[in-house]
């Protein structure tokens, strides 16, 4: 590569300063008088180049040279510059190139870096990792003022080797006065903690949520130099909320540095005061709900056994108020539609609760959104939830239902009042839609009454970011349910206000605050032909070994394609189009006496070698697997649909044509 005269100039010139800041020339001389002292004998005077370049690089002074001489900015290196990059984005699972963070000079940042893991006892009996062989991976996941960062993986171990830095942006004073740099005493009111989730990633690609985690990181305020080193136990989840799960080790320094550091009573007595203050408000809160279940019990007796669910526990076992699960979630420009909205839910992985050991009961954990969105996956109610406050954001007066099924199971979906009276029920695990019209026990017998399409049995409550309604009809069957949400002999509120105190964003409270949604990192085209390329060896491996020969129809399994789509279509919209120039192609492509038979099936994961057994277990795709007759041709086509948070919607349709033999 040559260099332009006046590049190269400028070039050697700032290698020339970086010698001369580190003294190199001297400790050249150094490493020169010393050589010739020691190893040369004194009637052989003569030092060649290489014998001093090989007297340097032992003594660690090349090196020294090399690691100074930066060519690459790491992701969080400071840069100033006039037109700042936005810092929130996730640093890729494997970079491939180094990249730079632009810094506005205005603004404080945090600078957070992980500086390794200890006592992941779990791990203990891990072994090493071999290069190249694929193992268990922890990822750090971080959300912090409306900024999301994840870790690179790293192989699971008893001291997992975390080294990572992410730039949190504080805060910039946007009060009119734009150039003051905000001081460290109105840092001190911003109590938004830096919420950190821990997850686990095994060699199949599952995800498992091992420790969340709420930094307090206003203390590096009355460090020393603006760095403190906090070492954070984590504990674990749901059942094993008190229990240890490692350690991290964390450093924590101000960006621009902070002129005056407070005094670290100043910052206990703030952290106490909201201590104080948050306990207080949840104090009364549980006061008035105690309340207010007692006047609800003394409506009805049977009260009781209704589904009227006031509390709820999130993965840290902290009990708080089910509406702090719910805040109107705005996704910017990543989905633009409720019903896309629903699709996204659904797409998202349906996972129980974990619990150890046998038991009737349905654990109870309902987890913060952060925690639910990095694990890609969790129980009926972290779907409503999450829909519930997508649909809010779209402008819909949504509430989450809780009640039953069939056979009494426990249940949550989510409802939403049309300004005409319609109610329409959603269920977030599916993305399906059903319309609400109650039956009338009142009527005569002869009156045809309107036949449920919907799973819902019992409703005990609904609840929103700022409502909350108990169930008081005679019966809580979802049938006979009228939603006149205004007449309190049918639905007994809370307290709007008393709602507010604990649940309302901004006030000092224990509920964390909302992530945003982040855009997919999947490559739709490049999953789909991955997925489709190993099917196809998985097939043809299924064939071999009963004996048979596999030949593929390229352009058959390119015409499969736009029923695939039609198909993802009909789910995001309810509307089904594109079906007869499917057809009409396929008619086309299969011969006069010979066979079609196609079979479409939908997942939620990237599996393949999943994906395939599962299928084996359908006879309808066995039985195009597993094809004989005469002139057998098959085909295979995977279309990945991509959604936020990279959760997609796995397409595959399998297809064989064959000349009919009678």
């Amino acid at each position: 590569m040559s260099l332009p005269p006046e590049k190269a100039s400028e070039l050697k010139q700032i290698i020339h300063q970086q010698l001369v800041k580190m003294d190199v020339h001297g400790r050249i001389r150094e490493v020169l008088a010393e050589t010739i002292r020691e190893e040369l004998a004194p009637e052989h005077q003569q030092l060649s180049t290489e014998d001093l370049i090989k007297a340097l690089r032992q003594r660690g002074i090349i090196d020294d040279v090399m690691k100074e001489l930066k060519f690459v900015t790491d992701v969080n290196e400071k840069e100033r510059t006039s037109a700042p990059k936005p810092s929130t984005h996730f640093v890729d699972r494997e970079p491939p190139v180094l990249k730079k963070t632009n810094i506005d000079p205005t603004r404080r940042y945090l600078y957070l870096q992980v500086l390794g893991g200890k006592a992941f006892l779990e791990h203990l009996q891990e072994p090493e990792p071999l290069p190249g062989q694929i193992c268990s991976t922890f990822a750090l996941c971080l959300h912090f003022r409306n900024q999301r960062f994840r870790s690179k993986p790293v192989p699971c171990a008893c001291e997992p080797d975390f080294h990572d830095g992410f730039l949190l942006e504080v805060h910039k004073d946007s009060l009119g006065d734009g150039s003051k740099m905000v001081d460290a005493t109105t840092m001190l009111s911003i109590c938004d903690p830096v919420h950190m989730v821990l997850i686990k990633t095994d060699t199949f690609g599952e995800t498992t949520l091992v420790a969340s985690y709420f930094l307090e990181w206003r203390s590096v305020l009355a460090a020393e130099n603006g760095i403190t080193n906090v070492a954070v136990e984590l504990l674990g989840v749901g059942t094993e909320s008190k229990v240890s799960v490692g350690v991290l080790n964390i450093r924590l320094e101000m960006y621009p540095q902070l002129n005056k550091t407070l005094s670290p009573e100043v910052t206990n007595t703030q952290f106490a005061l909201e201590r104080q203050k948050t306990a207080e408000k949840e104090r009364l809160f549980l006061v008035y709900a105690k309340q207010w279940w007692r006047e609800y019990l003394q409506i009805r007796p049977t009260h009781n056994v209704r589904l009227v669910k006031i509390f709820a526990q999130d993965e840290n076992g902290v009990n708080r108020p089910v509406c702090s699960y719910i805040r109107p979630l705005r996704a910017g420009r990543l989905l633009d539609t409720p019903r896309q909205a629903a699709r996204f839910v659904s797409v998202l992985g349906y996972e129980r609760a974990p619990v150890i050991g046998g038991g009737v009961g349905k654990p109870e954990q309902w987890c913060t959104l952060l925690a639910f969105l990095c694990r890609n996956k969790g129980d009926c109610e972290d779907h409503a939830n999450l829909l519930c406050s997508l649909l809010l954001g779209f402008g819909l007066e949504a509430f989450v239902c809780v009640g039953t099924k069939a056979k009494g199971v426990p249940h949550t979906w989510v409802m939403t009042c049309g300004t005409d009276g319609t109610i329409t029920f959603w269920e977030s695990l599916t993305g399906h839609r059903y319309i609400h019209r109650p039956i009338n026990p009142d009527d005569p017998p002869l009156v045809e009454q309107p036949k449920p399409l919907y799973p819902y049995r019992t409703i005990g409550c609904i609840f929103n970011h700022q409502k909350f309604f108990g169930n008081c009809q005679p019966s809580d069957a979802v049938e006979v349910c009228v939603f006149d949400l205004h007449d309190e002999s049918k639905w007994k509120p809370m307290s709007g206000e008393a709602i507010k105190s604990v649940c309302s964003p901004g006030t000092t409270s224990s509920v964390p605050p909302f992530p945003p949604l982040c855009a997919s990192t999947v490559d739709a085209a490049v999953t789909s032909n991955e997925i489709e390329l190993q099917l196809r060896i998985l097939i043809s491996e299924h064939r071999k070994d009963l004996g048979l020969s596999t030949v593929w129809d390229d352009h058959l399994s390119y015409l499969l394609s736009p029923a695939l789509a039609a198909y993802e279509l009909e789910r995001t919209t309810s509307i089904s189009a594109g079906n007869e120039e499917f057809q009409d192609a396929v008619r086309r492509a299969v011969p006069d006496g010979h066979t079609f038979k196609g079979f479409p099936i939908h997942f939620v994961y990237r599996n393949a070698r999943r994906a395939f057994a599962t299928c084996l277990r359908s006879p309808f795709c066995e039985e195009i697997i597993c094809c004989r007759g005469d002139q057998v041709r098959l085909a295979i086509r995977v279309r990945v649909f991509t959604y936020p948070e990279s959760a997609c919607a796995v397409w595959i349709m399998f297809a064989c044509k064959y000349r009919s033999v009678l």
